[in-house]
């Protein structure tokens, strides 16, 4: 299954440096971003994070990020916590006060540092998977958080850390909630769960990402 979606991921990236495609991605820029525009210009920028950056969408479901986007926008001083940084926390930061991000693997960290560095609102921490650093690092930030996005690794420890600093009025997005080895964690989080399944930014399939809310 890996190998075959690596298969796809390599011949999408070939297509979309076709002049034609690059161009329809540079107008669909400007498509509402629920819009199959959007997310047909999505499918051509899967693992390519410029592209995802420059077209506004993080790799979450569509409905679910509608629903993230109105929820920050009555709150544009809003504090976000992401763990597993990506074309997500440039999205994050061109709609949020302040965004704190961890991620895991060095070399990423390195590569999308240069990428989001004119949103100096973000702080993009590394921190080792293994030990208390990186699902800690919530701790670290300190304060509370009216958004907390899981999105990396360890997601069921993530979760179970991130609930103590989350606002009374604050909402979790868990991506790819679909997964069976999730599910337990989310229903015996304490919050309620409002599940967003479907049409998902950058894949072909339908795809899963909840929020999470008192």
């Amino acid at each position: 299954m890996q190998a075959a979606k690596q298969l796809y991921s390599t011949g999408v990236q070939a297509l979309a440096a076709l002049p034609q495609l690059e161009a329809y991605a540079v107008q669909a820029k400007n498509a509402d971003a629920a819009s199959m525009r959007r997310w047909l210009a999505s499918l051509l920028a899967i693992h390519q994070p410029k592209r995802m950056i420059a077209l506004d969408c993080p790799w979450w479901n569509v409905a679910a990020t509608g629903k993230v986007e109105r929820f920050l926008a009555a709150r544009p001083d809003a504090r976000v916590f992401e763990y597993g940084a990506g074309a997500s926390t440039a999205w994050l930061a061109r709609r949020a006060g302040e965004v704190i991000s961890v991620e895991h693997h060095a070399g990423w960290h390195g590569a999308l540092g240069p990428m989001i560095a004119d949103h100096r609102n973000v702080t993009l921490w590394h921190r080792e998977l293994e030990g208390e650093g990186y699902i800690g690092a919530i701790a670290e930030a300190g304060g509370a958080f009216d958004l907390i996005v899981v999105d990396g690794r360890r997601r069921v420890e993530c979760l179970a850390q991130a609930i103590p600093f989350l606002k009374p009025d604050g909402i979790v997005l868990f991506d790819d909630s679909a997964r069976r080895r999730y599910r337990a964690a989310i229903a015996g989080c304490g919050l309620k769960e409002d599940w967003n399944y479907g049409r998902s930014y950058c894949v072909p399939y339908p795809d899963a990402s909840s929020i999470l809310h008192a």
